[in-house]
């Protein structure tokens, strides 16, 4: 899945893109989340491919997966 994903401060203000377009993996994940389903996301961007929304999931996925939470011993979870 690599290479489908793009981050360039000169495109959307640095935010993560499907490569070659103007498309953000979060305005992918607003619409899923939103409830659309991922054919509807698909129609709405015709440059979208099934496999760079696929990629934008998990670029997303490892986002979440690489941060860091420091706990806090001294308060309640």
């Amino acid at each position: 899945m690599r290479g489908w994903i793009a981050v360039d401060p000169e495109v959307m203000g640095g935010k993560p893109v499907v490569a070659g377009t103007r498309i953000t993996v979060e305005e992918i994940l607003r619409r899923l989340a939103a409830g659309e389903t991922p054919e509807e996301v698909l129609a709405a961007y015709p440059r979208l491919t099934p496999e760079a929304l696929r990629a934008a999931l998990l670029y997303a996925a490892e986002a979440l997966g690489a941060e860091v939470v420091y706990p806090y011993p001294d308060r309640a979870a």
